[in-house]
């Protein structure tokens, strides 16, 4: 299984928000942003500060879905 960070994307531009705002306001350093822009894993601390900053559920920002091989 992998995970799929559209939903976060879309979120960000539906609530008016720059990838950079949400970055600086949770905290989280260009080096985990990178890797959420690359579908990998972070840790669940980073994801709930994000969804503290656009008031969401982790559902609203991240799904699981199945590798292709």
């Amino acid at each position: 299984m992998g995970v799929s960070y559209k939903k976060l994307w879309k979120l960000i531009i539906d609530k008016d928000m720059t990838n950079v705002e949400v970055r600086k306001a949770a905290k989280i350093s260009p080096a985990t942003f990178t890797k959420l822009k690359k579908n990998e894993v972070v840790s669940l601390d980073v994801l709930l500060k994000i969804c503290i900053i656009l008031d969401c559920d982790i559902g609203d920002i991240v799904e699981a879905v199945k590798e292709t091989v």
